[in-house]
């Protein structure tokens, strides 16, 4: 049975109603990292594998959620909202971002279960936060725009879940498209769509099945090195706010004032973001070699200068660089494991997976994981 007709099986077994059925994606970013606190651009897209949610009205002030996937319902009054453990807080911070804006909920159920896998940073949580936020919007006829909704999952990561994030995922599942990835300006949130229409070639992904500790720490260490690094150049060149200000003739002129860390982590985000316009002008032309370089120059300046990966991640990407039918790869993601995006001809996916996997087993004696991903519309309902 197909996760929709579950969801609404499962819902009217527990919760004796019809539910209305919400697809909401996971996501991938094409390239575009670190970039996004620093006011540059993303290039994600919404993929082919999501949550899915049934919703339906109690006519009580409670909230009933069941999880199909963790086979555990947690319940919750719309009256007193604080966060507790685990995944509700996703559920309750959505319901609690709606009602601070003014808007009526009642008391409602809910089932949801997915196929993206946990932990490989395809951003189930934010699909999640989407799901819920679309759910209730179309339940309660809020009429609140897609932008609107995805600000509540973010604002609900932010309160209830405890985690500083971008808006790049929830945007990324939200308002993506098929066969198309977006190019979000993380300033203004101004955004445009570029074909991403891969004819004989595919997206592949493979995850290194490691977390290491080392993520957070590092990651507020590089916010930090940044902003170091825009306080030394604003100094010279008061006009400039962010890395997204910065020209590498501009980061070369205060080089002196620098360490060479800080100079190392300004320089990457700078070429990142002009590689990723550079993708987009590549995408726009259908030059798919000239992407499948652009993803190896990226994995260059994140293990390199930015210093985000891992012997995993450089493993799976150093593999594919002498392979003719990869275009490119790179590690996706905040680094220090999660997963590498690689561009692969279809037909010699089926070899490409079983002799990396080999590999990797080999050297790391751990079992790596393949997905295959394909891009697709952003959060929305199904009619079953």
């Amino acid at each position: 049975m197909r996760l929709p007709e579950l969801i609404a099986q499962t819902f009217e077994e527990k919760f004796q109603s019809k539910s209305i059925i919400v697809c909401s994606p996971g996501r991938i970013n094409l390239i575009g990292e670190h970039t996004d606190y620093n006011e540059g651009f993303v290039l994600p897209a919404a993929i082919d594998k999501s949550i899915y949610l049934g919703f339906a009205k109690n006519n009580t002030r409670t909230c009933r959620i069941y999880s199909l996937d963790f086979q555990e319902e947690q319940s919750f009054l719309l009256d007193n909202l604080k966060p507790a453990k685990g995944w509700v807080n996703f559920v309750m911070g959505v319901a609690n971002a709606i009602q601070k804006n003014g808007d009526e909920l009642e008391g409602f159920d809910c089932v949801f279960g997915g196929d993206i896998p946990i932990g490989a940073g395809l951003s189930s949580s934010a699909a999640l936060e989407n799901g819920v936020g679309f759910g209730l919007n179309q339940l309660f006829d809020l009429k609140l725009e897609r932008l609107e909704l995805l600000k509540f999952s973010q604002q609900a990561e932010h309160e209830f879940v405890g985690v500083k994030c971008g808006i790049m995922d929830m945007f990324a599942s939200m308002m993506g498209k098929k066969d198309q990835v977006i190019r979000l300006d993380c300033r203004s949130l101004a955004h445009s769509y570029f074909p991403l229409e891969l004819g004989e070639y595919q997206l592949i992904l493979c995850n290194t099945k490691v977390a290491h500790s080392l993520a957070e720490s590092a990651y507020n260490q590089r916010r930090e090195e940044c902003s170091e690094g825009v306080k030394l150049v604003k100094k010279q060149f008061p006009e400039v706010n962010s890395l997204r200000d910065i020209s590498l003739p501009m980061l070369d002129k205060v080089k002196g004032e620098m360490s060479a860390v800080v100079y190392k982590r300004c320089a990457y985000v700078i070429r990142e973001n002009e590689r990723l316009i550079k993708t987009c002008e590549a995408l726009a032309k259908q030059d798919l070699e000239a992407v499948g370089q652009f993803l190896y120059g990226s994995h260059d300046g994140l293990s390199l200068d930015y210093e985000v990966s891992c012997p995993e991640l450089d493993f799976l990407v150093d593999y594919t660089r002498e392979l003719p039918y990869v275009l490119g790869a790179r590690m996706m993601g905040g680094g220090f494991g999660g997963c590498t995006l690689n561009l692969i001809k279809k037909t010699d996916k089926k070899a490409f997976i079983a002799a990396i996997s080999a590999a990797y087993a080999g050297k790391f004696n751990r079992q790596m994981e393949s997905y295959e991903v394909n891009v697709a519309d952003g959060t929305g309902l199904i009619n079953l």
